[in-house]
């Protein structure tokens, strides 16, 4: 093999594997993932029978507890209300202008005169503009019912849960995580999104409607970091 072979070669073999890297295809999200899976609690142990008396150690009724999620495995429902916006604009502008005249004047006590001289003139400008503008808004609303999956020894809880709907030929999933403070949760046993802290809100969908919007595998390749040029 010549040696612009062996350079064809091995140029081919870098394009394809990073051809084979830009085109890798992502697994779509499937429900019941493990991270959102609901934890339940521990199954209590099946009552004695009872010889008579009204008192059951094996029950409790409190009378003055509301019905806002406290242990693991209580649901509380999460209303979405989520609404970022950014705007960043940028202007700059720089202009620097010089000049420089020199008069023929006179040379060691002489007068040029003739063709050539000593009078010169020099002038230079410069001017740099640049623009930039940047505008972004996002929204999310909605309610979404999840688990208490851990109670911290400070009293946090950890929830958690998703949401999967099939709409025509396609399906949508909604997806929260966080940890929440049981004071923020309300009497009716709901909380607002903007009280989770470390939250992990994720809305998508997969099926021919997500396909649409996405791009070749050709595209990504060439809009990906593999590209050269």
């Amino acid at each position: 093999m010549s040696h612009a072979q062996s350079a064809n070669f091995l140029f081919l073999t870098l394009a394809s594997l990073a051809l084979l890297s830009g085109c890798t295809i992502s697994k779509d999200p499937v429900s019941n993932d493990p991270q959102y899976a609901p934890v339940l609690p521990a199954s209590s142990a099946i009552p004695k029978p009872n010889s008579g008396g009204i008192y059951r150690p094996d029950y409790s009724l409190s009378l003055f507890e509301d019905g806002r999620a406290t242990r693991v495995g209580d649901t509380i429902t999460v209303i979405l209300n989520e609404r970022t916006q950014s705007s960043k604009t940028a202007d700059t502008e720089i202009t620097k202008e010089s000049s420089i005249t020199s008069d023929a004047g006179r040379f060691l006590g002489l007068t040029p005169s003739g063709k050539y001289t000593l009078q010169n003139e020099a002038s230079h400008d410069r001017e740099i503009k640049g623009e930039a503008s940047s505008d972004q808004s996002n929204s999310l609303n909605g309610n979404i019912t999840v688990t208490v999956a851990r109670v911290l020894p400070n009293g946090l809880l950890h929830v958690r849960g998703e949401k999967w709907m099939t709409l025509n030929r396609g399906k949508e999933f909604i997806r929260v995580s966080g940890f929440i403070r049981p004071q923020d949760v309300r009497p009716d046993n709901t909380v607002l999104s903007t009280r989770l802290a470390d939250a992990r809100i994720a809305y998508s969908g997969t099926g021919d409607l997500a396909n649409a919007n996405k791009s070749g595998w050709a595209s990504r390749f060439f809009n990906s970091e593999y590209w050269p040029f």
